[in-house]
């Protein structure tokens, strides 16, 4: 499987939260931002918003003279065995704070061996989880799950998708033309929200951003009911930058 190249803004904040972690670990008494930013050469508005993200997550913390020491949520990613345990908890909390933000369930996908894969999800009373009346797996050319793992995917790697997964038509919009198809996931910007506006299910929109981490294809997504489909494009934005958290806890 072959991955296309272009970065995500989520990847870039991420390359950002690493070295800062780096540098703070580095300095076991404790960093203050200047030295931080001295070592990283991250601006000073940029670096602020990064320690504010890296706080809220756990994963630096401030003492009482202002400088930054590792945090607990740092400490138990990196500890050997309990770490899927920790990552899988992690992974859910975030989630469940992104299903409160976004007033939808939210989803985390992964493309593995060949196959859409929902992995983790937060649903709720008020943020119903999208009816898988079509296998996930079988409908990468009409979910914003899909669409949005497929965009990460070579022409060669989508070819071989599609051979084993044939375009069925869900509803009148689903894309079923693969050289259509294939256009619109071209025209894709890397950076903004995958739409999926009643293809997979009618009745249904969702939202997907991209979440790769090294050769790993993911994306963190979101599903709501037609009836709350103008608040649609607002909650993929707040989607797209809810994503580097979770992106930065697979990275780790």
């Amino acid at each position: 499987m072959a991955l296309k190249p272009e970065p995500t803004a989520p990847f870039h904040s991420v390359q950002h939260a690493l070295r800062v972690l780096e540098c703070v670990a580095k300095h076991s008494g404790g960093v203050t931002d200047v030295q931080i930013a001295r070592e990283t050469g991250l601006p000073g508005a940029h670096l602020s918003r990064i320690l504010l993200m890296l706080r809220r997550e756990g994963y630096v913390e401030q003492v009482g003279d202002g400088a930054f020491i590792v945090g607990d949520s740092l400490v138990l990613l990196g500890s050997g065995g309990d770490r899927r345990l920790a990552l899988s908890a992690k992974l859910q909390r975030t989630l469940s704070e992104i299903r409160d933000s976004v007033g939808a369930a939210v989803y985390i996908s992964r493309y593995i061996d060949g196959e859409v894969k929902i992995t983790q999800y937060a649903d709720g009373p008020k943020a119903p989880k999208v009816n898988e009346w079509v296998d996930f797996r079988s409908a990468a050319h009409a979910s914003a799950v899909g669409k949005c793992l497929l965009t990460q995917l070579d022409h060669n790697g989508r070819r071989d998708h599609l051979s084993r997964h044939k375009t069925a038509r869900l509803t009148s919009r689903t894309i079923t033309n693969e050289k259509v198809l294939f256009t619109k996931l071209d025209s894709q910007p890397p950076t903004v929200p995958v739409l999926d506006l009643q293809e997979y299910a009618v009745g249904t929109v969702c939202a997907a951003v991209p979440i790769t981490a090294g050769q790993s294809v993911g994306c963190l997504a979101l599903s709501m009911p037609i009836e709350h489909a103008h608040r649609l494009r607002q909650a993929a934005d707040t989607l797209n930058r809810k994503a580097a958290p979770l992106l930065l806890s697979l990275t780790i």
